[in-house]
């Protein structure tokens, strides 16, 4: 059998899973579901070891052997013979969330679970291993161990912070049985010691490997349950005047209906979308990373093609081929059933945004907007007035050619009522800067506003043909503007507006044209082919021959490449299962009858014409179904009650792990991108705040390196901010009775834990550097030693001996402690004396009138005007004369 030993990222604590290798097409995992601690997990493998040796004594024949170290389980999979189990064998972190990491997979390995004496091959077998291996999962699919990707961070925040009462009615879970996604953020109980953590399910839609987890999710804890989304994920850092300031971009594509440009479009039978992504921006100040304590805010958008039956046919060997409607829709059936459950996450108003063209000399796109309008005509019918779904067409390629017209005034305009009607999340009140100098903008800012904050109520639905070029340059638009509110709302400027070519536009620009290549290569196999340089007309002519090659890689792979990749994406989903004695996945015509489930059975249940939504969503309206407190909603959640000073939810050592020896230069921090080091010109002595407009050739090119290639610096920038991957947070190690193939798997392990080699030249940092910080010599008249001395690195060593040892507490001082009543042993006093003392707020300590009478006779003293002296001021002189001189 194999047994995965997965530790928490102390490796004080430790979870055991067993895997039966003797079945040859079941999968049987067993989960003792106990936590054991170091000691005990080394001495149940050392008798594992022992009892498993060939020959007593003879330590070269073990019989238990590290199979792979890896950093998470993606799931389990079965094609016609056993199981394989897939494994994140190498992880990069991305971005940073509130101390909560979120990571990249950079390398998977999948282990075949049967043994070779019980396999039952098959001749197809392989043939389904490659298909599914065609997913490449090193390529934009990313996890965090302590906060839930597949939520908008208004969720995850919303749900912290319910309210006490409701959490006591609910059934807490014993220890083992439940886990919490934000262990650091309990909620405090009321005169105990104890805080609550908080559990949700993800949302199923943006999760792709739910599928592999099916097989073993009610079999073992749900800490081994690590969930997967697909699409980017890019930070940046902010630096206004030091103050770091972190923007982070997440886009979540949806796993329903998912494949590539031509094979899916429309919408399938159940109202899912195809090239369905939510972007959320969030952007928060980094120098307060509790969620409690911290700002935060967010701006969630969508893009989806059009909800209606529609395709094309790519057998005509076409560049465009013509747009057909499959199937007549008179009640708009396929597109209420989006729309609602748009209005169950977002609330209401969602807005489309459609930019397909409206006048053409042969009907092409103007097809689908003539059904989308009479769709959303049809469906606000029913909807009260005010929760109506508000559709504004914008024929964005007309405007484009024009030359009288700016396209991106036109859109700004747009995104400025856009923004008004939904607001956007901020987790803490207006500030009092905001309230005694109100901005007129800022006050017909819509959304709800709460005791706590903003509520972001309805969405922004972006879409044109293929939802690519066009969209990607809508929604940039649509984020800055809701980036200066969010901006604004932080107190960082004093009116919610940005102007293009200032440090702060251009990083987000960088930013959202990385998430746009990324999304159209996933889509559509090439990059973007027009860009926010492009509708700005001051992109280079050199652009113009990369936009033709984009195009022409774009056809080819939409042409060569997409049917191999949609019948990977179908496997890999679980769309289609393999089974003996049905058509194999390659003999298929086509994946239709798959993805519109309604064609192999009819349903049971009729959706109403006229009452479309489901039941209690439009009594909550503006709000989002999803987000209020009710009896359906609560069944979601997992509540669990923790000891605040359990080591589960310290924040402080989650995050800065002094038991761990690190370096500056892998902290990812550090090496993300900044717009001090990355976008500000050299000639910045003036003015260095990142909200000053700069002239077209003052750009950060002319920092890094003068490159002229845009591509060299984008990679150069991501292969910086790439730091080497940390020891696992979830570190699971399979260990097998055999030993065939060991050592070379084992030698995989070791070179993934070695630092990588940097692909950016060392030299040009330091000329970075120069150009933009002073030396150290200038600032602090010393110069810093290049490599500390064999001194200070004992100290430092003995520094991380001292942090480990803390964590390495027997059993016996465990329960000594959960014995004694922790506040009483420890006492931690506040160093300064003020109340409450923060960025925002400064409330000073209180002094007693003896203290003030005190230092108002200080300050007259100071003066000359001395007070006369009284009897106890002599007799206190005269005792000193006679202790000091008698």
């Amino acid at each position: 059998r194999y047994f995965l030993v997965g530790s928490n990222p102390a490796e004080t604590k430790y979870r055991v899973l067993k895997i039966d290798r003797t079945e040859p097409k079941d999968l049987v995992v067993i989960d003792d579901k106990h936590v054991y601690t170091q000691q005990e997990v080394r001495e149940l493998l050392g008798r594992l070891d022992l009892g498993n040796r060939t020959k007593m004594g003879q330590k070269g024949s073990s019989g238990l052997s590290r199979a792979v170290s890896a950093f998470g389980i993606v799931g389990f999979v079965r094609f016609l013979e056993g199981y394989y189990i897939v494994l994140i064998t190498k992880r990069r972190k991305m971005a940073d969330i509130g101390g909560h990491a979120i990571y990249k997979i950079e390398d998977t390995s999948m282990i075949y679970i049967p043994n070779d004496s019980v396999r039952v091959s098959h001749p197809d077998e392989a043939r389904y291993l490659r298909i599914f291996q065609n997913v490449d999962l090193s390529s934009n699919f990313y996890f965090s161990y302590s906060y839930d990707l597949s939520h908008s961070l208004q969720y995850n925040l919303t749900v912290l912070r319910m309210p006490l009462e409701i959490l006591k009615t609910e059934t807490t879970q014993s220890r083992q049985d439940s886990f919490d996604i934000f262990e650091d953020e309990g909620l405090s109980t009321q005169g105990g010691s104890g805080v609550f953590g908080i559990c949700s399910k993800p949302y199923k839609k943006y999760v792709w490997n739910a599928k592999l987890l099916e097989a073993v999710r009610s079999a073992v804890h749900r800490d081994w349950l690590l969930y997967i989304i697909h699409g980017f994920c890019g930070q940046s850092k902010l630096l206004i005047y030091g103050r770091p300031i972190y923007v982070t971009l997440i886009a979540r594509r949806s796993s329903k209906f998912a494949g590539t440009r031509f094979l899916k479009r429309g919408a399938n039978c159940e109202g899912d979308v195809a090239n369905e992504v939510e972007t959320e921006q969030i952007l928060y100040d980094a120098s307060v990373m509790s969620f409690s304590a911290g700002s935060y805010s967010s701006y969630v958008q969508v893009r989806g093609s059009v909800p209606l039956y529609w395709s094309q046919d790519i057998s005509t060997m076409m560049p465009k081929p013509p747009i057909t409607l499959d199937q007549a829709d008179p009640y708009a059936h396929v597109a209420a059933l989006h729309f609602d459950q748009m209005l169950q996450r977002f609330g209401s108003p969602i807005i489309i945004l459609n930019l397909v063209k409206e006048r053409e000399k042969r009907k092409h796109e103007r097809i689908l907007s003539e059904e989308l309008v009479a769709a959303v005509t049809y469906l606000n019918q029913f909807l009260p007035p005010e929760h109506a779904i508000i559709y504004i067409p914008w024929d964005m390629a007309k405007y484009t050619k024009s030359k009288l017209c700016n396209v991106l005034d036109r859109l700004n305009v747009i995104a400025e009522s856009v923004v008004k009607k939904t607001g956007f999340f901020v987790n803490r009140p207006d500030s009092y800067c905001s309230i005694l100098r109100p901005d007129e903008k800022w006050n017909e800012l819509g959304g709800c506003v709460v005791s706590t904050g903003r509520l972001q109520t309805g969405v922004l639905r972006t879409n044109c043909v293929d939802c690519l070029d066009r969209t990607n340059t809508a929604q940039f638009m649509v984020g800055k503007c809701a980036l200066a509110y969010q901006l604004y709302s932080l107190g960082l400027i004093d009116k919610p507006n940005l102007q293009f070519d200032t440090d702060a536009v251009r990083l987000f620009e960088e930013l959202y044209e990385d998430h746009g290549d990324t999304l159209s290569l996933q889509y559509g196999g090439s990059q973007l082919v027009h860009r926010v340089k492009t509708y700005r007309k001051i992109a280079p002519w050199t652009q113009h021959s990369k936009d033709i090659m984009q195009t022409l890689s774009r056809y080819y792979s939409n042409a060569f490449s997409d049917a191999d990749r949609q019948d990977s994406i179908n496997l890999f989903l679980g769309v289609f299962k393999p089974a003996e004695g049905k058509p194999h996945l390659w003999e298929l015509p086509t994946d239709f009858y798959l993805h519109h489930k309604n064609t192999l059975s009819l349903s049971q249940t009729r959706q109403s014409y006229t009452y479309w939504w489901t039941t209690g969503v439009l009594k909550h309206l503006p709000l989002p179904f999803d987000e209020v407190t009710c009896a359906e909603n609560r069944r979601k959640l997992t509540v669990k009650k923790f000891h605040k000073y359990e080591e589960e939810i310290d924040i402080h050592n989650e995050f800065f792990r002094p038991y761990e020896l690190s370096s500056f230069d892998e902290t990812f921090c550090l090496a993300m991108t900044n717009s001090t080091r990355d976008f500000m010109p050299k000639n910045v002595g003036i003015d260095p705040s990142p909200f000053t407009v700069r002239k077209p050739d003052e750009t950060g090119k002319s920092v890094l390196g003068n490159k002229n290639n845009r591509e060299e610096t984008v990679l150069q920038r991501k292969t910086a901010a790439s730091a080497p991957p940390p020891p696992s947070e979830e570190a699971v190690s399979s260990s097998s009775e055999d030993d065939s193939g060991t050592d070379k798997e084992d030698e995989g392990a070791v070179s993934q834990r070695s630092t990588p080699v940097k692909v950016t030249d060392t030299g040009d940092n330091t000329k970075i550097t120069e150009n933009v910080v002073q030396a150290t010599k200038d600032v602090y008249g010393v110069n810093l030693s290049d490599i500390p001395s064999e001194d200070d690195l004992a100290i430092y060593a003995r520094f991380v001996q001292l942090g480990q040892s803390q964590h390495k507490q027997d059993k016996g001082s465990q329960q000594f402690c959960s014995k004694q009543p922790l506040d009483k042993v420890i006492n931690l006093v506040p160093i300064s004396s003020f109340s409450q003392d923060n960025i925002y707020e400064v409330q000073p300590p209180r002094a007693d009138r003896k203290s003030i009478e005190i230092f108002h006779a200080h300050i007259q003293a100071g003066r000359g005007n001395m007070q006369p002296l009284g009897r106890d001021d002599f007799l206190m002189y005269r005792e000193y004369i006679r202790n000091r001189y008698m």
